[in-house]
């Protein structure tokens, strides 16, 4: 079954396509733009994201809205993410955590599926800190300053490692269990 990744980022659909090897789902990038409502909640954000691409006719997509949510930011960069990463990126999320002590920090990936008419919302999570440089070449985005409990970025970790522990697995693991449990794979 072809299952359409609606991104703009390449990087996404690459991580869906390792996830979901071997489980009878291709994944198929499709860049189609749609609004992201401004809101706090990403669960929201992905919801009403469905709502319209579901609106424009398209069947058998997923959808995700991603975010970095820093404990001593309060939850920023949070929902606005992409926002901040290309307008500040992260050396300016280093610049605001210099001289702070709490560098805890959580990636949360909401997950929207709709497959032969089924519709699946999951959210996923992944604890570990703002480092104090950026390193790695590997992933994208926030990678190389978001390090693990092991001391190593995402961007440090090959795709097979961080997709076994980051916000995205974790979100995928979830819906494949819903998956499995409608009957769909």
């Amino acid at each position: 079954m072809k299952v359409k990744v609606i991104t703009s980022n390449p990087g996404k659909v690459a991580e869906y396509r390792k996830a979901f090897e071997g489980l009878g789902l291709e994944m198929e990038h499709l860049r189609l733009p749609y609004d992201e409502v401004q809101t706090s909640d990403l669960e929201e954000v992905v919801s009403k994201g469905m709502d319209e691409i579901v609106a424009k006719g398209v069947e058998d997509f997923i959808i995700d809205d991603s975010g970095l949510f820093i404990d001593a930011l309060k939850g920023f960069p949070g929902v606005w993410s992409a926002y901040a990463q290309k307008t500040i990126g992260n050396q300016g999320i280093l610049k605001l955590m210099e001289g702070v002590e709490d560098r805890g920090a959580e990636f949360r990936c909401c997950i929207g599926c709709c497959i032969g008419g089924r519709r699946i919302i999951v959210l996923g999570r992944s604890r570990g800190y703002i480092g104090t440089e950026a390193r790695g070449a590997e992933g994208f985005g926030y990678d190389p300053i978001f390090y693990t409990d092991g001391g190593l970025s995402f961007a440090e970790i090959p795709l097979d490692e961080k997709n076994a522990i980051s916000h995205r697995g974790d979100a995928v693991k979830k819906l494949e269990k819903e998956l499995r449990s409608a009957g769909i794979i």
